[in-house]
């Protein structure tokens, strides 16, 4: 049995650019996709906590250190410098490797700063 679960997520994140006329889709700093277990040219999804866009692109590397989120070509109608996003990628596993599955879950702060990662949503409460 193979199941499609949530790899990585960098949680509102900040947009920096917007670039229409920028080959590549979505150019994210090279130390958060390393944090996160993002690679280049994986597939991620995209939320616009600020707008409530939902969009599908590919992650290139950004300057490492940057703090940019820079999305890009046509996906640059959906996000505008200062939205909040959320990026994540998702990856299928097979039934022996969901034993010790464990996503990574990077919470960034104003200025793409990381106040904290986790490997488990909380239980939402009513």
């Amino acid at each position: 049995m193979q199941c499609t679960m949530l790899k990585a997520k960098l949680h509102q994140a900040r947009v920096t650019h917007a670039e229409l006329e920028y080959e590549g889709s979505c150019a994210i700093d090279g130390d958060l996709m390393d944090m996160a277990g993002i690679l280049e040219y994986e597939q991620i999804q995209i939320y616009n906590v600020d707008n409530g866009e939902r969009f599908e692109t590919y992650a290139i590397r950004g300057e490492a250190g940057s703090k940019i989120i820079s999305v890009n070509g046509a996906a640059a109608h959906k996000a505008q410098p200062g939205d909040r996003v959320i990026i994540c990628a998702y990856a299928n596993y097979s039934s022996s490797e969901l034993i010790n599955f464990k996503p990574r879950l990077i919470y960034m702060a104003e200025g793409n700063e990381v106040k904290g990662s986790s490997n488990a949503i909380p239980v939402q409460v009513a």
